[in-house]
């Protein structure tokens, strides 16, 4: 999607991706958590405390503050399509240990220790995406890692909250197993996928089965975790 088309919908996200989730009975900050805590235990269990981490299709800035929660953060790099979503970002989560770029004005110079991209390669043209992987690679020092979240084509209820958000209607989903070689032929080593947000909110007790589920293909996103060769 041009990035004049994401500007247009810059100051709607929010209120777009609500109207989206309501079937999950969960916000997009509930998902924003999820993500964000689950890719911390997968670093933990990998002895890992990225300092430097890049924020790829940050959009507004939702992500930005819970990434700096990781252990051992010490700076975030936003970078988005979007110039409208980066000057909210920069309203809402600028600070001292915050920074915000344009993709025109980004310039990847192998200093990020983690990358975190969410929901972002499905708005990438099929042909554009081996450049994206590069940009992201180049971006990651060695060794650093890339968690690379998108939404599960198997599930239905994925489908069916894209259908209702202008932004995602149009969107060409990734299925993990193509996500998995083009990232392997990005140079980056695949360590594992993992499957999250199975269960809505009326049946939320059921999960603390989740982490025992994650290998399968049930939940509403997956997360490719890779390092950089």
């Amino acid at each position: 999607m041009p990035s004049a088309e994401f500007d247009r919908f810059a100051e709607e996200y929010d209120a777009s991706l609500s109207r989206g989730l309501v079937l999950s009975g969960e916000n997009k900050e509930f998902f924003a958590r999820g993500r964000v805590a689950w890719m911390a235990a997968c670093l933990e269990r990998l002895s890992a405390a990225p300092r430097t981490i890049l924020d790829f299709g940050c959009g507004t800035g939702a992500a930005t503050p819970l990434l700096l929660q990781l252990k051992g953060a010490e700076s975030v790099l936003g970078v988005d399509i979007s110039g409208r979503s980066i000057d909210q970002a920069r309203t809402t989560a600028g600070s001292d240990r915050t920074s915000f770029r344009t993709l025109a004005e980004f310039a990847p110079e192998g200093d990020r220790e983690l990358a975190f991209c969410n929901g972002v390669f499905h708005h990438i043209p099929v042909a554009e995406r081996a450049d994206a992987v590069a940009l992201l690679h180049r971006a990651l020092s060695a060794g650093g890692y890339l968690a690379f979240w998108e939404n599960n084509p198997w599930n239905p209820g994925t489908r069916w909250v894209m259908s209702r958000i202008p932004f995602d209607r149009d969107a060409v989903m990734l299925w993990p197993g193509e996500a998995r070689r083009m990232l392997q032929r990005g140079g980056f080593e695949v360590l594992h996928t993992s499957f999250q947000f199975v269960f809505p909110r009326p049946l939320s007790w059921l999960r603390r089965l989740e982490p025992s589920l994650a290998p399968f293909p049930l939940g509403a996103q997956y997360q490719i975790l890779c390092r950089k060769s």
